[in-house]
Protein backbone atom coordinates (compact mmCIF):
# COMPACT_ATOMS: atom_id res chain seq x y z
CA UNK A 1 0.00 0.00 0.00
CA UNK A 2 0.97 3.61 -0.51
CA UNK A 3 -0.69 6.56 1.66
CA UNK A 4 -2.64 7.46 -0.98
CA UNK A 5 -4.36 4.07 -0.84
CA UNK A 6 -4.52 4.33 3.07
CA UNK A 7 -7.63 6.35 4.69
CA UNK A 8 -6.66 7.99 7.73
CA UNK A 9 -7.31 11.48 9.93
CA UNK A 10 -4.90 12.78 12.23
CA UNK A 11 -1.97 10.65 11.38
CA UNK A 12 0.66 9.92 13.79
CA UNK A 13 4.11 7.72 12.76
CA UNK A 14 6.40 6.51 15.35
CA UNK A 15 9.95 5.23 13.87
CA UNK A 16 11.24 2.94 16.26
CA UNK A 17 14.71 -0.17 15.23
CA UNK A 18 14.09 0.53 11.57
CA UNK A 19 10.21 0.54 11.18
CA UNK A 20 8.00 3.16 10.57
CA UNK A 21 4.88 2.71 12.13
CA UNK A 22 1.31 4.63 11.01
CA UNK A 23 -1.62 4.63 13.56
CA UNK A 24 -5.18 4.99 12.85
CA UNK A 25 -8.68 3.30 11.66
CA UNK A 26 -9.69 2.02 8.88
CA UNK A 27 -12.84 3.90 7.92
CA UNK A 28 -14.45 6.85 10.27
CA UNK A 29 -16.79 5.25 12.47
CA UNK A 30 -14.65 2.39 13.32
CA UNK A 31 -13.65 1.74 16.75
CA UNK A 32 -10.98 -0.42 16.25
CA UNK A 33 -7.34 1.40 15.76
CA UNK A 34 -4.97 -0.15 13.29
CA UNK A 35 -0.94 0.52 12.82
CA UNK A 36 0.80 0.27 9.19
CA UNK A 37 4.44 -0.73 8.63
CA UNK A 38 6.83 0.59 6.04
CA UNK A 39 10.82 1.02 6.14
CA UNK A 40 11.40 3.91 3.54
CA UNK A 41 7.60 5.92 4.28
CA UNK A 42 6.74 4.75 0.90
CA UNK A 43 5.36 1.39 1.17
CA UNK A 44 3.11 0.20 3.79
CA UNK A 45 2.22 -2.94 4.96
CA UNK A 46 -1.50 -4.42 4.99
CA UNK A 47 -3.08 -2.54 8.37
CA UNK A 48 -3.05 -4.48 11.29
CA UNK A 49 -5.84 -4.09 14.57
CA UNK A 50 -3.84 -3.31 17.47
CA UNK A 51 -6.55 -1.73 19.36
CA UNK A 52 -10.45 -3.44 19.96
CA UNK A 53 -12.40 -2.40 22.94
CA UNK A 54 -13.00 -4.81 25.60
CA UNK A 55 -16.63 -5.46 26.79
CA UNK A 56 -16.37 -3.85 29.93
CA UNK A 57 -14.60 -0.15 28.02
CA UNK A 58 -16.23 2.67 29.10
CA UNK A 59 -16.06 4.33 25.55
CA UNK A 60 -18.46 3.73 22.49
CA UNK A 61 -18.21 6.46 19.65
CA UNK A 62 -15.68 8.42 18.18
CA UNK A 63 -12.62 6.53 18.54
CA UNK A 64 -10.11 9.16 17.56
CA UNK A 65 -6.59 10.41 17.33
CA UNK A 66 -4.36 7.52 17.84
CA UNK A 67 -0.24 8.34 19.01
CA UNK A 68 1.87 6.21 20.39
CA UNK A 69 5.42 7.16 22.38
CA UNK A 70 8.16 4.80 23.56
CA UNK A 71 8.45 5.69 27.67
CA UNK A 72 10.31 3.83 29.70
CA UNK A 73 10.76 0.76 27.60
CA UNK A 74 6.76 0.56 26.92
CA UNK A 75 4.73 1.46 24.26
CA UNK A 76 1.86 4.15 24.94
CA UNK A 77 -1.06 5.26 23.20
CA UNK A 78 -2.82 8.34 23.86
CA UNK A 79 -6.49 8.65 21.59
CA UNK A 80 -9.69 10.31 22.10
CA UNK A 81 -12.69 8.34 23.23
CA UNK A 82 -16.19 9.27 23.52
CA UNK A 83 -20.03 8.21 25.10
CA UNK A 84 -23.35 8.78 25.20
CA UNK A 85 -23.85 10.10 29.05
CA UNK A 86 -19.84 11.17 29.44
CA UNK A 87 -17.49 13.34 28.17
CA UNK A 88 -15.03 12.83 25.60
CA UNK A 89 -11.74 12.24 27.19
CA UNK A 90 -8.36 11.22 26.11
CA UNK A 91 -7.46 7.62 27.42
CA UNK A 92 -4.09 5.91 27.61
CA UNK A 93 -3.35 2.55 26.35
CA UNK A 94 -0.39 0.51 26.72
CA UNK A 95 1.69 -2.40 25.12
CA UNK A 96 4.81 -4.25 24.80
CA UNK A 97 5.78 -3.71 21.17
CA UNK A 98 4.46 -1.13 18.75
CA UNK A 99 2.55 -3.43 16.71
CA UNK A 100 0.78 -5.61 19.09
CA UNK A 101 -2.61 -5.51 21.47
CA UNK A 102 -2.75 -2.62 23.18
CA UNK A 103 -4.77 -2.67 26.51
CA UNK A 104 -6.18 -0.24 28.73
CA UNK A 105 -3.64 1.02 31.41
CA UNK A 106 -6.54 2.28 33.54
CA UNK A 107 -10.26 2.11 34.31
CA UNK A 108 -11.03 5.31 33.35
CA UNK A 109 -9.32 7.92 31.51
CA UNK A 110 -7.23 10.40 32.88
CA UNK A 111 -8.64 13.64 31.38
CA UNK A 112 -10.70 15.62 33.73
CA UNK A 113 -14.44 13.67 33.98
CA UNK A 114 -16.34 16.95 33.55
CA UNK A 115 -14.48 18.27 30.81
CA UNK A 116 -15.11 17.63 27.07
CA UNK A 117 -11.54 17.06 26.16
CA UNK A 118 -9.17 15.21 23.32
CA UNK A 119 -5.86 14.72 21.32
CA UNK A 120 -4.06 14.70 24.71
CA UNK A 121 0.19 13.81 23.96
CA UNK A 122 3.05 12.72 25.69
CA UNK A 123 5.82 15.35 26.59
CA UNK A 124 9.05 14.45 28.34
CA UNK A 125 10.76 17.83 29.54
CA UNK A 126 14.57 17.95 29.53
CA UNK A 127 14.93 16.60 33.27
CA UNK A 128 12.46 13.39 32.58
CA UNK A 129 9.31 14.59 33.90
CA UNK A 130 6.02 13.11 31.71
CA UNK A 131 3.44 16.01 30.93
CA UNK A 132 0.43 15.46 29.11
CA UNK A 133 -1.00 18.54 26.70
CA UNK A 134 -3.96 18.34 25.43
CA UNK A 135 -7.49 20.35 24.65
CA UNK A 136 -10.58 21.12 26.22
CA UNK A 137 -12.87 21.44 23.48
CA UNK A 138 -14.51 23.77 21.75
CA UNK A 139 -18.21 22.25 21.80
CA UNK A 140 -18.13 22.90 25.34
CA UNK A 141 -16.35 26.29 26.13
CA UNK A 142 -16.74 27.69 22.44
CA UNK A 143 -12.98 29.26 22.86
CA UNK A 144 -11.23 26.23 22.53
CA UNK A 145 -7.80 25.78 24.69
CA UNK A 146 -4.64 23.48 25.35
CA UNK A 147 -3.73 22.77 28.91
CA UNK A 148 -1.14 21.13 30.30
CA UNK A 149 -0.74 18.73 34.10
CA UNK A 150 2.33 17.12 34.79
CA UNK A 151 1.88 12.94 35.33
CA UNK A 152 2.54 10.36 37.73
CA UNK A 153 5.91 8.70 36.70
CA UNK A 154 3.81 5.68 35.58
CA UNK A 155 1.57 7.72 33.72
CA UNK A 156 -1.71 6.60 35.74
CA UNK A 157 -2.96 9.92 36.83
CA UNK A 158 -2.53 13.60 37.30
CA UNK A 159 -0.36 15.21 39.61
CA UNK A 160 -0.93 18.55 39.17
CA UNK A 161 -4.31 20.16 38.10
CA UNK A 162 -4.35 20.84 34.52
CA UNK A 163 -3.08 24.85 33.12
CA UNK A 164 -3.99 26.31 30.30
CA UNK A 165 -1.55 27.43 27.85
CA UNK A 166 -3.27 28.82 25.38
CA UNK A 167 -7.08 29.50 23.67
CA UNK A 168 -7.67 30.06 19.86
CA UNK A 169 -9.13 33.57 20.29
CA UNK A 170 -5.53 34.21 21.82
CA UNK A 171 -4.39 34.40 17.97
CA UNK A 172 -6.40 37.02 15.72
CA UNK A 173 -5.72 34.60 12.76
CA UNK A 174 -8.08 31.97 14.15
CA UNK A 175 -11.50 31.96 12.72
CA UNK A 176 -15.27 29.90 13.39
CA UNK A 177 -15.55 27.13 10.44
CA UNK A 178 -19.19 27.69 11.44
CA UNK A 179 -21.80 29.91 10.47
CA UNK A 180 -24.29 31.47 13.23
CA UNK A 181 -22.22 29.90 16.18
CA UNK A 182 -18.91 30.17 17.97
CA UNK A 183 -16.97 27.57 17.09
CA UNK A 184 -12.88 28.42 18.23
CA UNK A 185 -11.29 25.07 17.36
CA UNK A 186 -7.69 24.04 19.41
CA UNK A 187 -6.59 20.49 17.69
CA UNK A 188 -4.01 18.51 17.83
CA UNK A 189 -1.19 20.13 20.33
CA UNK A 190 2.44 18.37 19.56
CA UNK A 191 5.90 19.53 21.30
CA UNK A 192 8.93 19.91 19.35
CA UNK A 193 12.29 20.39 21.01
CA UNK A 194 14.56 22.30 18.06
CA UNK A 195 18.29 21.53 18.10
CA UNK A 196 19.05 24.85 19.37
CA UNK A 197 16.66 24.66 22.55
CA UNK A 198 13.76 26.30 21.73
CA UNK A 199 10.54 24.40 22.43
CA UNK A 200 8.00 24.67 19.57
CA UNK A 201 4.24 23.30 19.55
CA UNK A 202 2.17 22.74 16.29
CA UNK A 203 -1.34 22.87 16.63
CA UNK A 204 -4.42 23.27 14.14
CA UNK A 205 -7.58 25.03 13.71
CA UNK A 206 -9.30 27.29 11.18
CA UNK A 207 -8.30 30.49 9.41
CA UNK A 208 -9.53 32.34 6.09
CA UNK A 209 -8.08 29.34 4.15
CA UNK A 210 -9.73 26.33 6.21
CA UNK A 211 -7.75 23.73 8.26
CA UNK A 212 -4.07 24.65 9.13
CA UNK A 213 -1.05 23.49 11.23
CA UNK A 214 -0.10 26.85 12.95
CA UNK A 215 3.58 26.73 15.15
CA UNK A 216 4.19 28.27 18.24
CA UNK A 217 7.28 28.99 20.78
CA UNK A 218 7.34 28.91 24.42
CA UNK A 219 9.33 32.47 25.79
CA UNK A 220 11.09 30.80 28.29
CA UNK A 221 11.74 27.18 26.43
CA UNK A 222 9.67 25.50 28.88
CA UNK A 223 6.37 24.11 28.74
CA UNK A 224 4.79 27.06 31.02
CA UNK A 225 6.19 29.88 28.96
CA UNK A 226 4.08 32.38 26.83
CA UNK A 227 2.78 30.99 23.47
CA UNK A 228 4.30 33.24 21.09
CA UNK A 229 3.35 32.65 17.01
CA UNK A 230 5.71 32.30 15.00
CA UNK A 231 4.45 30.93 11.45
CA UNK A 232 1.75 29.67 9.64
CA UNK A 233 3.25 26.13 8.51
CA UNK A 234 0.20 24.69 6.33
CA UNK A 235 -2.59 26.06 5.79
CA UNK A 236 -4.08 24.43 2.44
CA UNK A 237 -7.33 22.72 4.35
CA UNK A 238 -5.20 19.95 5.74
CA UNK A 239 -3.60 19.70 9.34
CA UNK A 240 -3.62 17.43 12.48
CA UNK A 241 -0.01 16.64 12.28
CA UNK A 242 2.87 16.06 14.29
CA UNK A 243 6.67 15.64 13.24
CA UNK A 244 9.01 13.05 13.65
CA UNK A 245 12.81 12.21 12.12
CA UNK A 246 13.39 9.46 9.70
CA UNK A 247 16.24 7.26 10.21
CA UNK A 248 18.35 9.47 8.44
CA UNK A 249 17.62 12.13 11.04
CA UNK A 250 15.82 14.24 8.52
CA UNK A 251 12.66 16.08 9.85
CA UNK A 252 9.70 15.27 8.92
CA UNK A 253 5.74 16.65 9.11
CA UNK A 254 2.77 14.38 8.65
CA UNK A 255 -0.63 15.49 8.41
CA UNK A 256 -4.32 14.19 6.61
CA UNK A 257 -5.69 16.20 3.77
CA UNK A 258 -8.23 17.39 2.59
CA UNK A 259 -10.20 18.38 5.98
CA UNK A 260 -14.27 16.98 5.24
CA UNK A 261 -14.27 13.57 6.95
CA UNK A 262 -16.39 12.03 4.10
CA UNK A 263 -13.22 8.95 3.38
CA UNK A 264 -11.06 11.43 1.44
CA UNK A 265 -8.46 12.32 4.05
CA UNK A 266 -5.30 11.13 3.22
CA UNK A 267 -1.86 11.26 4.92
CA UNK A 268 1.19 13.55 3.09
CA UNK A 269 4.88 13.57 4.53
CA UNK A 270 6.58 17.11 4.03
CA UNK A 271 9.93 17.59 4.54
CA UNK A 272 10.82 20.23 6.98
CA UNK A 273 14.09 22.13 8.10
CA UNK A 274 14.97 24.34 11.67
CA UNK A 275 15.27 27.78 10.36
CA UNK A 276 15.81 30.59 13.39
CA UNK A 277 13.86 29.33 15.75
CA UNK A 278 10.90 28.57 13.12
CA UNK A 279 9.89 25.50 10.89
CA UNK A 280 9.66 25.56 7.49
CA UNK A 281 8.07 23.23 4.94
CA UNK A 282 10.80 22.73 1.65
Amino acid sequence: MQLQDIYIRDPFILPYDGVYYLYGKVKLNDTRFVVYKSIDLTEWSEPKVVFEPPSDFWATKDFWAPEVHEYKGRFYMFASFKTDGKCRATHILVSDSPDSEFSPLTIYPVTPADWECLDGTLYIDRAGVPYMVFCHEWTQIGNGAVYYARMSDDLTHFVTKPKKMFAALDYLFVESPLRNRECYVTDGPFLHRCENGDLLLTWSSYGENGYFVNVLKSDNGEIDGTWEPQNMLFDEHGGHGMIFRDFESELKLILHRPDRPLGEERAVVFDLREQNGQLIII
